[in-house]
């Protein structure tokens, strides 16, 4: 059978009202935000939850093995979704991000098109969300007040994430903080769909009235291990590509830390100006991207003020997120996570996460060169780091990842019993002094 993969049917405006977008879940917090952005936008769409080891093998099945696992994975979901029978496959469409630097994740979207038509679905369109015009009949224009819509849904899922995984580890009603984060997921999808909560001004609001919220938990603070996971982005956020990491490190008594997804466009955004100063472009590319990062500043000032004011721990400013890569590794390795998966580790390390999961998937060139690649020097200016690399592939079982996690941890143990006892210990008592008239009179009998 001679299939055609070029000939692909193209998501139309006329599509908005007609077809349900399923989308690929990769940070189930900051997602479903984005979902209620896309809703208030017009659009009909789904965030999809279907895991399960049938992904991974529809993903096998119409993907080449040599690709790399978030790919097969995100393709794999769609097909599972396809497959269910739960949709009308004639007014269903999918969306998929277009990265446009050198990661395969730009050709994503072309691998999907051609595993439709392998499957059967040669009808369902592809939405292309990019920001750098790869597709520019994409279906789902960009606007100014979608893009600052989704830079609140990050900001908000982030912070979200980074309070329940504070607060969880110690509260004394099992569920309390995971209860308070879908209170707050439901209010914030609620003021975007009513046009509201992405200003500045209401989002420095509702951030401070997130962490307080969050801080009238009942906790009991005791010394537990604390563990960064850090990765390429797909396997470091998404349960289906990391096998339920941060769920098996709290089953381990862990306080988890994962650097937010708003990193990773500051870091993209960052790259634009450092790619016209190391190798030349237009004063547009430099200015734009300096104006881009001074609007982020101000609500990531904003959240760094609400999680410290209420006793939490806030993550670097992006400035200073950025010089702690110097010495390690340039500026110029920003293929895929490039030297931002490095300073993370750095970060992590230096504000008492220095337990690290750096979570690689199988194909994922820039990863293993700027994660694993980093961890010898890291340990050399830090050597409290306790950095374990995990490979994520189809290979690979879910027992071997744990086993080798449970053995850094075992470490991480030692070392906190040890800190914990030398906290414990009694300062020695200081020797008695004699009084003066004392000393004087045991001299006089000498």
């Amino acid at each position: 059978m001679n299939m055609d993969y070029t000939n692909y049917p193209k998501f139309t405006p006329e599509m908005k009202k007609t077809h349900k977008i399923l989308i690929p879940n990769m940070a189930p917090v900051q997602f479903r935000i984005l979902a209620a952005v896309m809703r208030k936008a017009g659009y009909q769409c789904e965030l999809l939850d279907n895991c399960g080891s049938q992904v991974c093998e529809l993903g096998l099945k119409y993907v080449h093995n040599d690709t790399c696992y978030p790919a097969l994975l995100v393709i794999g979901q769609f097909l599972d979704a396809l497959n269910s029978g739960k949709y009308d496959l004639d007014h269903t469409a999918l969306i998929i991000t277009q990265t446009g630097g050198g990661c395969r994740a730009s050709n994503y979207i072309h691998l999907l098109r051609k595993a439709l038509v392998k499957a059967g679905y040669p009808q369902v369109p592809v939405v292309s969300l990019n920001f750098s015009g790869l597709e520019k009949d994409s279906g789902f224009p960009i606007t100014l007040t979608l893009v600052r819509m989704m830079l609140a849904a990050v900001f908000y899922g982030d912070m979200l994430v980074s309070l329940r995984a504070q607060t969880e580890p110690y509260e004394t009603v099992h569920g309390a903080a995971e209860a308070k984060q879908e209170k707050w997921l439901d209010t914030i999808c609620g003021w975007i769909l009513e046009d509201r909560g992405y200003s500045h001004r209401e989002m420095r609001t509702a951030m401070r009235e997130m962490a307080a919220d969050f801080a009238t938990i009942p906790v009991r603070r005791v010394p537990k291990v604390k563990v960064g996971v850090v990765g390429e982005i797909y396997v470091k956020h998404s349960p289906l590509g990391n096998n339920d990491l941060e769920k098996f490190l709290l089953s381990q008594d862990c306080e988890v830390n994962i650097p937010g997804l708003m990193g990773m466009v500051q870091y993209s955004t960052y790259n634009m100006s450092e790619t016209a100063r190391l190798y030349g472009g237009t004063a547009l590319e430099k200015v734009g991207s300096g104006v881009a990062l001074k609007y982020f500043e101000q609500t990531e000032n904003a959240m760094i003020s609400a999680l410290q004011d209420n006793g939490f721990h806030a993550p670097l400013p992006f400035k200073e997120l950025t010089k702690l890569a110097d010495g390690i590794i340039g500026h110029g390795n920003k293929m895929g996570e490039g030297w931002l998966l490095t300073a993370e580790m750095v970060e992590l390390v230096r504000s008492g996460y220095e337990n690290i999961v750096c979570a690689q998937p199988f194909g994922c060139l820039p990863n293993h060169i700027c994660g694993k690649g980093m961890i010898n020097r890291i340990r050399e200016l830090y050597p409290q780091a306790n950095i374990t690399p995990i490979d994520y592939d189809p290979g690979a079982t879910r027992v071997n990842q744990e086993n080798r996690i449970k053995l850094m941890l075992a470490v991480a143990r030692e070392r906190l019993a040890e800190k914990t006892a030398a906290e414990k210990k009694p300062a020695p008592e200081p020797a008695p002094r004699l009084r003066k008239d004392t000393a004087a009179r045991k001299e006089a009998l000498a």
